[in-house]
């Protein structure tokens, strides 16, 4: 991609995203150390706000073409600005989801919504980059925030195992990432995504650019729960708050998606013979091991986590598939997974007893008898999940099957295959304890915020709303064909 350089003072328009992430977590730290914790609720309204303006000026102000800002450093076109949209959105869902939360279990703390919006913004740097460097920033600043949010309850020891497992196995995918972008650097002579591509293109690397470039996919797959690099994700999604997991389980996964796409087809599509074997590996562990994982399950919040490994692996066969087809497929299974997504995650949010969180497919027992409108809710968005026909998540699956055939990656849409049939028996164990088990949930009412956002996300997955696909569908072939 051959895009115009602005000068740094021409970059600042086109930088509006980040800048009001950035000033909304320069004044939040001001206002929060001076009203303390009575700041917390009106922070986070203005998080929200400020979430959806960053989403907002980053669909409105995308320029016509490609254009590289910050001395090349990042770039803005269509598929940083639709992954930007969709990260703007699921993080102001989850931040009012854990607005909601820790209002009514007392937890008030300032720096949750500056620490959300701080992680947003080192997506929104990963997501644009086009260096090596800013890669690394990027992914860092999401990082460090990540390892606060797991460990947000000090006083709860699985809070804080799983901040510090998150920690100390995340730091070892920083020095594979670190240590593979020393070998593309040191085997192209550049950290410049262009001419990174411009050397292989030339004949440069060789074996040790391969290794480079396998210890960052690597590195890159810990960062999307790819499985084998998953093993924090099942014990960090149950030990970190409910907000923070919706959180984790929605956003740095379009983050770590689309820098993949990005590094994949920008510096590296000149080797794509080598690199489509790794992601077509780890797409197939991570969807059977995934499935496998979950069938094991009986906390809901760890079995999301095996089917998020899951998910992944149906996301990485879509950028296995080529420049052609994958990419398309893959940002709008991602976009069709994430409201379903959060959506649960409000739903184990809303189970409350006692005053107390209730976890395990058990505590939904008869869910359908005292809480009708739940159990209808759980339905639609497992079944979107599970990609059964007619809900939105079927036409997920269907595009990435579809553009890993056309590539001729047929044994890997087989695996997929059969991961999807193991995967639609933990969906349904979950499903017949909520319709079919004796009635033993006793829970308190939901507050307003959690059933209205569990109830749009659900809406979004109604067979009805697919109708709006084609738009969504041109918007991502529009992203692709401008990036790529």
């Amino acid at each position: 991609m051959n895009a115009p350089l602005l000068d740094l003072t021409n970059s600042l328009p086109l930088a509006r995203p980040e800048l009001l992430l950035a000033g909304f977590a320069l004044i939040a730290v001001v206002l929060g150390a001076w009203f303390k914790d009575r700041a917390f609720l009106a922070l986070s309204v203005l998080g929200v706000i400020t979430l959806l303006g960053a989403g907002g000026l980053a669909i409105l102000f995308q320029p016509g073409a490609p254009v590289e800002i910050l001395q090349g450093a990042m770039v803005v076109d269509g598929v940083g600005v639709f992954a930007k949209a969709l990260i703007a959105l699921s993080a102001a869902a989850t931040l009012a989801l854990g607005a909601d939360h820790f209002v009514r279990t007392d937890e008030q703390r300032f720096e949750f919504p500056i620490v959300v919006v701080l992680a947003v913004l080192g997506m929104f740097v990963m997501v644009s980059a086009q260096d090596l460097i800013s890669l690394y920033l990027g992914v860092e600043l999401q990082s460090l925030s990540a390892y606060v949010l797991a460990a947000w309850r000090r006083d709860d020891s699985r809070s804080s195992e799983a901040g510090l497992k998150y920690f100390v196995l995340s730091a070892i995918s920083s020095g594979l990432l670190l240590f593979g972008s020393s070998f593309v650097y040191g085997f192209t002579g550049s950290i410049r995504f262009d001419a990174i591509a411009a050397a292989i293109g030339e004949g440069a690397g060789g074996v040790g650019l391969i290794f480079g470039i396998v210890l960052m996919l690597c590195a890159l797959g810990f960062k999307m729960s790819a499985a084998p690099f998953h093993m924090w994700t099942p014990d960090v999604y149950e030990g970190a708050p409910t907000p923070v997991t919706a959180f984790f389980a929605a956003a740095p996964k379009v983050a770590a998606v689309a820098l993949m796409a990005r590094v994949l087809y920008e510096p590296f599509a000149g080797l794509e013979d080598q690199w489509r074997q790794v992601v077509a590996a780890l797409s197939a562990i991570s969807m059977v091991w995934g499935s496998i994982g979950a069938l094991l399950q009986t906390n809901l919040k760890r079995l999301m986590a095996y089917s998020s490994i899951a998910n992944m692996g149906f996301v990485l066969m879509g950028l296995a598939s080529g420049v052609d087809q994958g990419p398309v497929a893959s940002l709008i299974y991602l976009a069709l997974y994430l409201p379903a997504n959060i959506g649960v995650f409000a739903l184990i949010l809303a189970m409350r007893r006692n005053n107390q969180p209730v976890e395990t497919v058990a505590d939904l027992a008869g869910l359908a008898q005292k809480r009708p409108w739940m159990a209808a809710m759980f339905t639609m968005l497992l079944f979107s999940i599970a990609g059964v026909p007619p809900f939105a998540g079927f036409i997920g699956k269907l595009l990435v099957f579809s553009a890993a055939v056309e590539t001729g990656l047929v044994w890997l849409a087989i695996v997929g295959g059969i991961a999807a049939v193991i995967a639609a028996a933990y969906y349904l164990r979950v499903l017949a304890s909520i319709w079919f088990a004796p009635s033993t949930a006793q829970l308190q009412p939901a507050s307003g915020t959690i059933a209205v956002t569990a109830t749009v996300m659900a809406a979004l997955t109604f067979p009805v709303l697919v109708l709006a696909l084609g738009a969504l569908q041109n918007w991502a072939e529009a992203a692709v064909r401008s990036s790529f």
